[in-house]
């Protein structure tokens, strides 16, 4: 299968002085998931780990919240006319009895509402298949030097990053503090599916008592991927955006933004967060 880096070569120039020499760069390359056999969705991805993206995108989809949900996952032949297996084109294949759903209605209204559906059409999407309402999860408490502590820990575990300066890293730790897995990846969303998936492959969902910290910023989709988990913290190192600081409070979701060094922003969900004093009102 595909390999995480590439090398090419670049012409450096550094102070006036020029040189050729390889660059390491991070693989990206297309993945093509079919649900049943059916075309489901595409994404550019960093090879790896691409049976855990799969699971974890239709965790996030709504389609599976277990194992016993899936019975396989299998490379398919690529596009070539020659039938080579690509190792882009992964077919997952449901369990008996767990409902395929209606592919078109779900690409239309569910996950591409992230991409420019209304608001309330996104937030009601997530509220209407979420399996693990966060709400009901036990009691998750974290302290601010906790969340300080972890993006840190996210960076020096990036190991792919060290080479190549140019992938996502995703996070989960637990409410104590514990690194739990990280993968990377050149978007931030299959940086959290891989983790998602890897946790449903291993019976682990839902993730109720784990942190979600990813290395840039917030969007509606990766708090999507955190309340289809039942993931009750998302942190990340940059800014939220307005709809998934509606979705983390319709939800419960506690959501951190602009975590760097022992500063953060608490957009929802500050119950969680063991605060030494009240918040001051401006």
């Amino acid at each position: 299968m595909g390999r995480v880096t590439e090398s090419r070569r670049v012409i450096r120039i550094r102070d006036g002085a020029v040189s050729a020499r390889p660059d390491t760069l991070v693989a990206e390359e297309p993945l093509e998931i079919r649900l049943n056999g059916k075309p489901l969705a595409i994404t550019m991805r960093t090879p790896g780990d691409d049976f855990a993206l799969a699971a974890g995108f239709l965790v996030s989809e709504g389609v599976v919240a277990a194992a016993d949900d899936i019975r396989s996952i299998v490379y398919c032949a690529g596009a070539t006319a020659e039938g080579v297996n690509t190792y882009n084109v992964v077919d997952v294949q449901l369990a008996p009895g767990v409902e395929v759903p209606d592919i078109t209605l779900e690409r239309n209204v569910y996950t591409t509402s992230s991409c420019g559906l209304c608001g309330k059409a996104s937030l009601d999407a997530v509220r209407t298949h979420a399996r693990f309402p966060i709400a009901d999860t036990p009691p998750v408490r974290v302290t601010p030097e906790l969340l300080a502590s972890l993006p840190e820990r996210l960076r020096a575990s990036q190991r792919v990053f060290e080479r190549t300066g140019g992938l996502h890293a995703a996070a989960l730790f637990s409410d104590e503090g514990e690194l739990l897995d990280i993968r990377e990846d050149v978007g931030r969303h299959n940086a959290v599916d891989k983790l998602v998936g890897r946790a449903v492959q291993a019976g682990g969902l839902p993730l109720s008592r784990a942190i979600l910290l990813v290395s840039g910023r917030a969007s509606f989709e990766l708090a999507q991927k955190a309340v289809m988990a039942g993931i009750p913290v998302l942190a990340a190192v940059s800014a939220p955006s307005s709809l998934a600081v509606d979705l983390a409070a319709e939800s419960g979701l506690t959501l951190v933004g602009f975590l760097r060094g022992a500063s953060m922003n608490v957009y929802a969900g500050e119950h969680r967060v063991a605060l030494s004093e009240p918040a001051a009102q401006d």
